[in-house]
């Protein structure tokens, strides 16, 4: 039986409807072939056979591997590199405005669009596909707006509060208040050894940062604008954000909040869809509605086993900076410097912001005005998944920028 949730001075507003992920096997699970459809075993006679459907959301799995689709029918679950169509669940009672992966093991997060009739939008269903069975439910009393998952936790964000759950028993752990977020703004650390949580703070232009090891909350004044867009590397410790502006996206140390970097993505007010960071932290990639997709080459100096330099003594990406407000030295590399797109790199010291903040170093043009959001693959290709279907591979020039050069385009959801 599933319980209302609590006022926000209570315990944790769940209940878990059959079982708790003790009795489950969490692993790295094959899924079905191609064109696999059948439905939620709950409903095994609520399966819908029509092709047709609406697109409700997308999103990328923690290590962009594969990216998963809402629709108005069910979800599809598609691998990148290669692309393919793996995996899907289609229903009649209706679609999921949110689903979110576990890596690739058999552990999904499910949110219930307003016309799922068995799955309303103030309700999580964590769903273990290898068993096909629901494993837990999570109810509140408002809609959610994001879920977020890591091999041990569970978090999930509703306008104006977020919830940590603890993966194996879904016991609550931690919660906290945050400025009203419909957005449903949250990222995580991805690495195991660290465990770090960004989301918007209570005050405007504001991102708190969660380090959970270290018992340590730091708050970031990011912007003097309203916050639209945020990401973390997967250890956490570098945080790259946008504002409703969309003109400026900063790249900060999440440990001391101090800014590292800042890049330009143009002169115009824009949205921000999404940002991307490479998994060594050399580049930043961001979509927007203007129907660009740009990449910026970051200048901090990360040290890991993605990077150049291999210190054995370092068991993941270490950030090399010191603590002042002015001096970017310490964390300009030396092999990269100013941005070379840029000539007035000479002068940076004596222009104003408009002029020193760095312009991207490749771009990609898409069409219409769709959302999309971007995501990296394999050496210098960038990953671009759109709300019209469209799924793009791009590589770039990682010597001499400009246009990114079309490697695969795949129409993966008729509209």
């Amino acid at each position: 039986m599933l319980a209302d949730a609590p006022s926000s001075n209570m315990n944790s507003p769940i209940s878990s409807s059959q079982g708790t992920f003790p009795n489950s096997r969490i692993e790295n699970y094959e899924y079905p072939n191609s064109g696999a459809s059948s439905s939620l075993s709950r409903f095994n006679a609520d399966i819908n056979g029509s092709d047709e459907s609406d697109l409700l959301s997308l999103s990328w799995n923690q290590d962009y591997g594969c990216f998963a689709a809402g629709t108005s029918n069910g979800f599809h679950i598609y691998n990148c590199e290669p692309f393919k169509d793996i995996f899907r669940r289609d229903l009649k009672s209706g679609g999921f405005k949110i689903v979110e992966m576990l890596f690739r093991c058999n552990v999904l997060a499910l949110v219930g669009d307003v016309a799922n009739s068995h799955y309303p939008p103030n309700k999580v269903l964590i769903w273990d596909d290898h068993q096909r069975r629901c494993m837990g439910e999570f109810t509140f009393r408002s809609e959610v707006r994001g879920v977020k998952l890591r091999r041990d936790r569970i978090v999930v964000v509703l306008e104006h509060k977020i919830y940590v759950y603890n993966l194996m028993d879904l016991k609550l752990l931690h919660q906290f208040d945050t400025m009203a977020n419909p957005r449903g703004l949250c990222c995580l650390s991805y690495h195991s050894n660290t465990f770090v949580l960004a989301c918007p703070g209570c005050h405007k232009g504001q991102v708190r940062v969660e380090h959970f090891g270290l018992n340590v909350t730091k708050l970031i004044n990011v912007h003097n604008s309203e916050v639209a867009c945020f990401t973390m590397t997967m250890d956490g410790l570098l945080l790259a954000t946008a504002s409703v502006k969309g003109t400026l996206i900063r790249i900060f140390n999440t440990m001391d909040g101090s800014r590292l970097q800042e890049v330009r993505r143009g002169a115009d007010n824009a949205k921000i869809n999404s940002i991307a960071l490479s998994p060594n932290a050399q580049w930043l990639a961001a979509s927007s509605d203007k129907g660009t997709v740009h990449i910026f080459n970051l200048r901090v100096r990360v040290f890991g086993e993605d990077s150049v330099i291999h210190p054995n003594a370092l068991q993941g990406p270490v950030l090399l900076h010191q603590n002042s407000s002015t001096a970017l030295d310490p964390l300009i590399s030396p092999n990269t410097g100013a941005n070379p797109n840029s000539s007035l790199s000479f002068m940076r010291g004596f222009l104003p912001k408009y002029f020193s903040s760095e312009w991207s170093f490749a771009r990609f043009r898409l069409p219409g005005k769709t959302k999309f959001i971007v995501a990296f693959g394999s050496h210098n290709t960038v990953l671009i998944v759109g709300m019209d279907g469209s799924f793009y591979r791009c590589i770039f020039d990682q010597v001499h920028g400009g246009e990114m050069l079309q490697k695969d385009y795949v129409r993966f959801l008729k509209r």
